[in-house]
């Protein structure tokens, strides 16, 4: 492989949305139409999400976070209840449990798939239990077998955290149809709307409460028969988003190629698993630096190559919960995780020479003599 040349760095951004022009045609003509606000965009879009999930039904909303929040209210939980989820995500997925009055139950994650352990899940269980957040961090799915299982044994809701997971699936279904699904289309995700999120269901009533409580609780104009959000996802949005979703699935592959392309050539780093079951989408490509990763974080910053490290530090550990909240708990692999974890570009817009030459950096870092 060719040597990187230090006096010329690079720029290889970690993430380059891809928008065309079919995406720009898309929303001209919703801006030529005159209706930008949610419209026929928004249901022709959600009836495509659906499809693709496989669900009955797909509610589209204004950001991941809304689709998280909506699920968990659409499921009737709230104060006094206790939601299970991972430590090692965004915060939204523990805070979207904080917004209903509810409080997260923290669960450890395992090592192999960054994922939540199930093996942890029902000893932490208790008659305040409501649901379980699995999260498909990376786009690796979750054992949703497992966590089925543990879920209908003990009657409680299964809300998946599908923001990074758009088209995994887990031994051949896709995720968001294992229970209710909440997507995000944020600008870095591996579909974007520049802002949105999607719920999805195969509960006709979830799919009713969740679209009342998006339009201010209105079941008809100016007759509002519960406490409701604005939370709609506009025309344009949607617009763009179907143009997108008809792109995924090559956006998916490519992904998964640049993965493969990473598995084969780079050594002196933990690459990413993909388990037995399990088809991932590689919303990041997150390899692990044993002993700590700011060395080689630096050396590929000077690079000119974009990284970033998700996530640095674990929600139980955020100052909102351990100081304002008094969470104190001990969970040894997400905080192992945290300091080891760095995702590397794998975009679908990455080019064959900008993938090599991130590969030529690590093996250049790792290679040398004070890291043998």
């Amino acid at each position: 492989m060719s040597e990187p040349n230090a006096a010329r760095p690079l720029d290889i951004p970690l993430v380059r949305p891809i928008l065309g022009r079919a995406e720009i045609a898309a929303v001209s003509a919703v801006l030529r139409s005159g209706q930008i606000a949610q419209g026929a965009e928004v249901e022709a879009f959600e009836t495509e999400f659906a499809a693709l999930c496989g669900t009955r039904d797909a509610v589209a909303v204004n950001s991941g976070t809304a689709a998280l929040f909506l699920a968990l209210l659409a499921h009737s939980i709230g104060p006094g209840d206790e939601v299970i989820t991972s430590p090692f995500t965004f915060i939204a997925t523990a805070n979207a449990i904080l917004m209903t009055g509810a409080r997260p139950v923290f669960i450890d994650v395992r090592a192999d798939d960054f994922n939540i352990d199930p093996n942890l899940i029902s000893e932490r269980i208790t008659s305040r239990t409501r649901a379980i957040i699995p999260v498909h961090l990376y786009g690796h799915p979750c054992d949703m077998t497992a966590i089925t299982e543990i879920a209908r044994g003990n009657n409680l809701a299964i809300i998946e955290d599908a923001c990074q997971a758009h088209l995994a699936e887990w031994e051949g279904k896709k995720v968001g149809s294992f229970g209710t699904g909440a997507f995000s289309f944020y600008p870095t995700k591996n579909m974007t709307t520049s802002e949105g999120g999607m719920i999805t269901t195969n509960d006709v009533d979830i799919a009713a409460k969740a679209r009342l409580l998006r339009a201010h609780g209105a079941k008809s104009q100016y007759h509002h028969t519960e406490l409701g959000y604005n939370y709609r996802l506009t025309d344009i949005a949607a617009a763009l988003g179907r143009v997108q979703l008809q792109r995924l699935p090559a956006f998916t592959r490519k992904r998964r190629a640049n993965a493969a392309y990473y598995d084969r050539h780079l050594k002196g780093v933990i690459t990413p698993q993909e388990l037995p079951g399990a088809h991932h989408v590689y919303h990041q490509y997150t390899v692990r630096v044993p002993g700590g990763r700011d060395d080689l974080q630096a050396h590929l910053t000077s690079r000119g190559i974009g990284i970033a490290v998700y996530y640095p530090l674990p929600l139980h550990q955020q100052p909102l919960y351990r100081e304002k909240l008094g969470y104190r708990d001990n969970l040894p692999v997400a905080e192992s995780l945290s300091r080891e974890v760095l995702s590397l570009p794998v975009s679908p817009g990455l080019k064959r020479t900008e993938r090599q030459a991130v590969t030529d950096a690590i093996l250049e870092f790792t290679a040398a003599p004070s890291r043998a």
